[in-house]
Parts: structure tokens; sequence; C-alpha cells
């Protein structure tokens, strides 16, 4: 992978770090882990051959904490709501992590570069694992906790990973596949009890010496894959390396978060999402911030809204869904603690919404807009104009521009597909691969142009605006659903003879998966009501829950190209009342 020099991209910079001060010092200290990559921002310096989270900025963290320069919030604060409680400093963190990593490298023999999935949901066990894949320069492959064992299976024997973490709910669905999966070697379990031919993490890291020496990593070497859905075709594995998550926000992420050392963020955020390993991790610890962590296994409205009442969050991110569904409260009942900034990411938020959250709590919401690939591309930054249904200007570094089908760069106002030039040279935070996938690699790129396969367009100001999918994508609350995975699904049951689905519009997640069924001769007078909901409930136990169609419509015949393929494009087109 080619990396950038600052000197290169330093005209991109289009918004200088606002002046911050916190406990009576400036904000940029000499101490500060941020300022001490200061000159290679400027381009006076070129980016370091090496690189590690966990040792270049943790660890350094870890120093200021001790020498009583960071003020005393934890670096790590989770709750489940039920009266337990996780605090961390950053030397907890160091402490604990490199005694996780004792176990990956020496009870479970990994090895640099080696694999391993992580699937749990919002517990400390994810973070601890996380740093601990960092320090022993391991490839973590984070998974949404509703994966169901096919899931499971295709993630496993794609990308040959030798360790999977998980939990007592999704250990029973590991053990039905493993025996297909040859590379796996070891299965670790977050339990309070024991199951046969896993090892009890808890146990064995409690039990592990903290003697742990982090290994040295190249800036290009892979640090994290993420499976993100494609229109066709199983998911692809989107390689990130630790230039394009760990360094890249020491350059350029204050102007979406804008951080410091005294704040607290929570996200919302499913731990298979990228955008947790953005806000959770890289982007919020960078600044020495507090992330702060509830174990919500259900995304209730009165949970949130309680949270943030009672403890010091000064920052909460979360998808749209997230917010529609906290405005149809009586926010007058409720007085947040310390909630100063909000942000949005995933999809489109409806202007209604942010205008209602404002008026109730005098808060905007600042969108944010990004991909698995490229990690954050647009964002409205703290102190900009908010221009309701927009998703802010570029993010420093990044050339984002409107493109025509040859690559072209088209004048403002004008609709066409966003994109980010990575020629000549690739932007640091972008993915290094598909993994195994070149010609989709290739495919990604346009000219000189990484192309998103969103159409959107760009105003006077350079705010961008997003307009839909250029393909069939549908992202409802926040999760990227690709159609064939559910069309997969669907047709396995035997009354589908045909389906075909599309996003359809639904006002608290955006849009839906619908489905639009051709039935088999055989259940063509069944009781359809009855029928639909057996195969919702048919995708729910095939595929990831949160896959499912929503709605289904029965219909006689699919419209076709001549060539025979499914013009999804005219049945998403009728959803959404678009001629």
């Amino acid at each position: 992978m080619k990396l950038f020099k600052l000197q290169t991209l330093k005209s991109l910079w289009t918004l200088k770090p606002p002046s911050r001060t916190f406990h009576g010092h400036p904000r940029l200290l000499a101490s500060d882990v941020y300022t001490q990559y200061e000159s290679v921002r400027r381009g006076e310096q070129e980016i370091p051959k090496y690189f590690n989270f966990a040792s270049d900025v943790l660890d350094k963290w870890s120093e200021i904490e001790k020498a009583g320069k960071r003020p005393s919030n934890p670096a790590f604060w989770w709750i489940n709501g039920k009266g337990e409680e996780v605090k961390w400093s950053f030397e907890e963190l160091g402490f604990l992590s490199r005694k996780v990593a004792n176990v990956l490298t020496k009870v479970c023999g990994l090895q640099k570069g080696e694999r391993m999935v992580v699937i749990l949901p919002r517990v400390p066990e994810w973070w601890l694992v996380n740093v601990a894949c960092m320090r022993a320069g391991i490839v973590s492959i984070p998974g949404v906790s509703q994966l169901s064992a096919k899931d499971i299976l295709y993630r496993l024997q794609a990308s040959k990973a030798t360790c999977i973490i998980t939990d007592d709910t999704l250990a029973p669905a590991v053990d039905s596949v493993a025996p297909e999966c040859q590379f796996l070697k070891s299965k670790l379990i977050v339990s309070k009890g024991s199951r046969e031919g896993w090892l009890n993490f808890t146990d064995l890291y409690k039990n592990q010496s903290a003697d742990h020496s982090c290994i040295k990593t190249r800036i290009q070497d892979p640090l994290c894959i993420f499976f993100t859905s494609g229109t066709t075709g199983s998911p692809k594995m989107t390689e990130h390396s630790h230039g394009s998550l760990g360094f890249r926000p020491l350059l350029s992420e204050r102007y979406w978060l804008d951080l410091t050392p005294s704040d607290m963020i929570w996200s919302t955020a499913d731990t298979g999402w990228i955008l947790a390993s953005l806000a959770s991790v890289f982007d919020s610890w960078v600044f020495g911030s507090c992330i702060f962590i509830h174990r919500l296994p259900q995304i209730e409205s009165a949970t949130i809204l309680n949270t943030l009442c009672k403890f010091p969050i000064d920052a909460l991110v979360g998808a749209p869904t997230l917010f529609r569904m906290l405005v149809q409260n009586d926010l007058s009942n409720y007085k947040f603690m310390n909630l100063k900034h909000c942000m949005s990411g995933g999809e489109p938020l409806n202007p209604e919404v942010m205008e209602h959250w404002k008026s109730k709590t005098g808060l905007d919401i600042h969108e944010v807009y990004g991909q698995t690939e490229t990690g954050i591309i647009c964002s409205v930054f703290k102190g900009m104009k908010v221009k309701p249904g927009s998703m802010g200007k570029a993010a420093p570094f990044y050339d984002v521009q409107i493109i025509d089908k040859n690559g072209n760069i088209l004048p403002p106002g004008q609709q066409g597909e966003i994109a980010v030039r990575s020629k000549p040279i690739r932007p640091l935070g972008f993915f290094s691969e598909y993994v195994d996938n070149p010609k989709k690699t290739a495919e990604s790129e346009r000219g000189d142009f990484y192309v998103t396969g969103d159409r959107g367009t760009m105003d006077e100001d350079g705010y961008f605006q997003f307009i839909g999918r250029n393909d069939d994508i549908i992202i409802s609350s926040g999760y990227r659903i690709g159609p064939f995975e559910v069309e997969s699904a669907l047709i396995e049951h035997p009354a589908v003879a045909e389906t075909a689905v599309v996003s359809s519009p639904d006002p608290l997640r955006g849009e839906v998966v619908k489905a639009f069924v051709v039935l088999s001769p055989a259940f063509s007078s069944s009781d359809l009501e009855s029928l639909a909901c057996d195969l919702q409930e048919h995708v729910k136990k095939t595929t990831a829950p949160y896959k499912y169609p929503r709605k289904v419509e029965f219909v006689q015949e699919l419209p076709k190209t001549v060539t025979g393929k499914i013009k999804r494009n005219e049945l998403r087109n009728k959803e959404w009342g678009r001629v």
C-alpha cells in the first residue's frame, strides 16, 4: 500500500483545530499524546514506519495519567443497568490487556498476523480482547451478536480464523459449525460457567501474568477485518491497517469528535460495526477521553434518556433510529447531566427529528457520513453551521467530490456519485483491500476516485447531501443489509419460488427490508398472512435476525430485464413512490 506524505495533502486541511482548554491548561499540552505528532500533521515529518495503538497511544496515556497530567476520570466506564459497573484507568486497561495478550499468545498459541473472530455484545471483555489483539499483532474480526450459525460458518471459513471468542448465547451456534472449520484451533467463551471444548476466558486471563511486550507492527500491517454486505454475493472482508484505524485519528480526527481528556463519550453502536471501533476505541482514546458503555441488551429510549440524566456524558453517538425513538418521548421530563454534543451516523437523519430534538434539548445533532472502507468521509464539525438534511463537509485529508459515471467531477448542485480521491496517493484512512478479492478491490475505484456507491450533491458551500444508494444495499437502523443474503434465506423455504428484496420507507428505521415473493404452486392457496409470518421466522433462523423482511408482499411475477435479471430498482421506486 502506498502511504501518503502529509505535505502532499496538506492543502486538504480545511478546518483548524479549535483552541480548547481543560482543567485550566491549554488544550494542546506538551505531554498530550495528540501533540506528539504535531510535526507529522504539519507535513514536516513523514508518517512513521512502525506504529501500534496500544503501545504508542494507550500506554502513553497511562504514563501521562501516572504523572498526574490527566484528569482523574476513568478511561473506560461500563454499566449493565442492573447495578454492575466496571471502571478502568489507562493503567488498569494496560495491565488487564497484557494478561489477555498472554492468553491469546501463550494459551491459544496465536501468532502475529493470525485472525481471531470476536463476537461479543457490549461487555468489557470486548475492549480487552481488541486491545490485546493490537499488542499481539493479531487481526481481530468483529461480528454483531445476532449472527446465525450460517453467518458464523461463512466468516470462519472465509477468514481462515484460528480462534473465536463469544458468549453463552452463540457458543451452541459455533459448535454446530466448528467441525467444518479446518483452521479453527481455539474457542474462548465469556461465561460464568464452563462448556465442553471451550476455554473459559475470564478464568484464564485472571491467572495470567501481566508481563507482555507489545509486538512491533508496521503501519500497513493488518489490524482488523470487517465483513461488509454487498448487493450480490456474500459479505466482503474489508481489511484495515494499524495506520488506517490506529494512526489516522492522530492526524485529523479532532474534526468530528473534538474531545478532551476530561470528556466522556457514549456510542450506542453495535460492537460488530466499524463505528464502535471508531467512536468507542481509536478516535476517543487518542484524546485520552473516557469511553462510556451501557450493556444495552435492547435499545430502549427510557434507558438511554435516564442514563444521560444519571451519568456525566458529554458526547452521544447513535444511529438516526436512536434519535427518532428519543423524540417520541416527552423530553421535558429529562434533564441531561452533562450532554453537550450529539452525533448521528449510519444513514440520513430526518430534518424534522433534528428540529424537534433541538427545540426540546437545545442541542444540535451533528451528522457524520462514512463507510466501513473509509471511516468518516464527511461531518458537521463543532461550530459549523448545521444545515438540516446535510451531512456536512469533507473530512480533513479527504478530497470528496461528486462525480459522473466516467469519473468526471460535477459542479455544485448536480447529482452524481459521492467519491473520494484515491490516486495518485491513497489516503491513509482507506481500507487496504477486500481480502482475497482483488476484482472487487479494483472495481471500487473509477479513474482517480474511490466510489462509495452512494448518490448525492454538493452545494456552493461544500456541504454534501445524501440522496440514496446507487446499488441495492439496504440501510436499516444503521445495519447494512445485502438483498442477496435475505433472498438466499427466503429461497430455502419451500413456499418461495422466486423473490426480490428491496428497501421500503419506515418512519422509525428510515428504511426496512421488504420482500416481494412469488409462491410455489403448492402454496398458492395458503393463508397469506400466516405464510408471511412463517417466512419472517424462517429468515430470522437462517440468517442474522436483523435482516428479516419486516414487510412481505406476494406477487404473481417479478419485473425482469430481457436477459432475465430482476429489476430491483423498479420495485424500489414503487416502494418509495418514485416513477
